[in-house]
């Protein structure tokens, strides 16, 4: 007897261990916002809600606070998280946006996961030492990992409050492992 090309093909590949295409992850819902750290250790901070608006999706980030301890830097209160080599400290993006992304377009997201980090023993807060996690989806998620980008020049609001301020030519790849925290996760 002689079996049907497609079925004969899903038995072959059944029989081999060869798993068919996986189910790709969507934004949609809420999802948790995680921190890796050099060490193995994993920080949830906090979570995002993903919220269909059309052709875009709409994102809220929720910090944790309980995570964070509060720092008052340079004449500022932040969310920071210390660690054995720098405190890791959060920056709200303080202008309006809209607030939404779309698969190949996660810069608001981006933009809402601002940090800087400064040395313990530093005072004051070092906002030319910032810390954007470029965004990339995977099958299990996004899958961020951190860019260079001064922070000061978010200290004026933008003429145009629907772009980016930080697109990539103000943004500098740097070593996932000079950072206490190389990767973020949203899954």
């Amino acid at each position: 007897m002689r079996l049907p090309k497609p079925l004969t093909a899903l038995l072959l590949a059944a029989s081999l261990g060869i798993a068919g295409p996986a189910a790709a992850w969507e934004m949609r819902g809420t999802q948790a916002i995680v921190l890796h750290g050099r060490d193995g250790s994993q920080v949830r901070i906090g979570t995002v809600t993903f919220t269909p608006q059309g052709a875009r999706t709409g994102v809220a980030v929720k910090l944790d606070t309980d995570k964070f301890q509060d720092f008052f830097l340079s004449m500022k209160e932040f969310k920071c998280l210390p660690t054995p080599d720098e405190v890791f400290c959060h920056v709200p993006y303080p202008y309006p946006n809209p607030a939404s992304v779309t698969g190949d377009d996660l810069a608001w997201l981006e933009h809402a996961l601002l940090f800087f980090y400064k040395l313990p023993s530093e005072f004051g807060a070092k906002l030319w030492n910032g810390v954007y996690y470029r965004l990339t989806p995977t099958e299990a998620g996004l899958v961020g990992r951190p860019q260079a980008v001064d922070l000061n020049q978010i200290g004026a609001p933008p003429a145009d409050t629907d772009t980016p301020p930080y697109g990539p030519a103000e943004r500098s790849d740097i070593a996932p492992e000079a950072r206490w925290f190389g990767t973020l996760t949203i899954q």
